[in-house]
């Protein structure tokens, strides 16, 4: 169980504030028991209605405890039993409904691969999945998978598995490949991914190594936002680059 703060019944606004966490704080305290989550996660979550965060008046999301356990749960269910983010809330509105609902579980291969991969939002849904379940995701078999790790393009999990990262880059190989770019046509990109990840670490570094727990968690939420601009700005350039070689 996760450790959320507690306040007397008698503090008023004062316990409701201790209660309420950053986005940041969240973060760290999901990573507890879920390592691989990241903020991304966390806003995707959101999005899909899972937990709603209240608002400040300048627009930070300020999580309850409850916030952060229902998280937990379904990433709980992702992990546990790779069952898709629509299941998973059909699941917890019937428990709150008040009714008895036994917890689904995925069975064949597309029931499989519908799991770990949500179609609409683009986005793996378990936090780590196994071999099995990533050749059903990307529908690629043996030989495509072992080249792809052989590039460096896939790296599985130290104690095997792969996470949600590795589930969404070997996707995007899977699909760049129906266009006949082949593992060593990406090495360049995984070349310049790995330089700007090394920028994005000269920033938050020294905020890593910080000893206040919380500048240790604004350091993983700036990595995030670091990584989604330097995303948003090569996905620019290369439309400018295709833009000036149409003229």
């Amino acid at each position: 169980m996760l450790r959320t703060s507690q306040g007397g019944a008698g503090n008023g606004t004062a316990a409701a504030d201790r209660r309420a966490m950053s986005i940041g704080a969240v973060l760290a305290q999901l990573r507890e028991e879920f390592p691989e989550v990241t903020i991304s996660k966390i806003r995707f979550l959101e999005a899909e209605g899972l937990v709603e965060p209240e608002r400040t008046p300048s627009g930070y999301r300020k999580f309850s405890s409850e916030d952060v356990e229902k998280l937990a749960q379904v990433l709980r269910m992702q992990r546990d039993h790779y069952l898709p983010l629509k299941v998973i809330r059909e699941y917890l509105d019937a428990l709150a409904r008040g009714e008895q609902a036994a917890l689904p579980s995925p069975g064949g291969q597309k029931d499989l691969a519908d799991s770990c991969w949500d179609a609409a939002a683009g986005a793996p849904t378990a936090a780590r999945i196994g071999r099995a379940e990533l050749l059903a995701v990307t529908g690629a078999d043996e030989r495509q998978l072992t080249e792809w790790e052989s590039y460096g393009l896939i790296v599985p999990e130290p104690e095997g598995g792969y996470d949600a990262e590795a589930v969404n880059v070997a996707k995007l190989v899977s699909d760049l490949g129906r266009f006949g770019l082949e593992p060593r046509h990406l090495r360049a990109v995984r070349a310049a991914a790995e330089r700007e990840a090394g920028l994005v670490e000269q920033v938050v570094a020294p905020l890593r190594r910080h000893r206040n727990p919380q500048t240790r968690a604004r350091a993983e939420a700036t990595a995030q936002e670091l990584a989604e601009l330097s995303v948003r700005l090569h996905a620019a350039l290369v439309q400018t680059a295709l833009r000036i070689r149409s003229h």
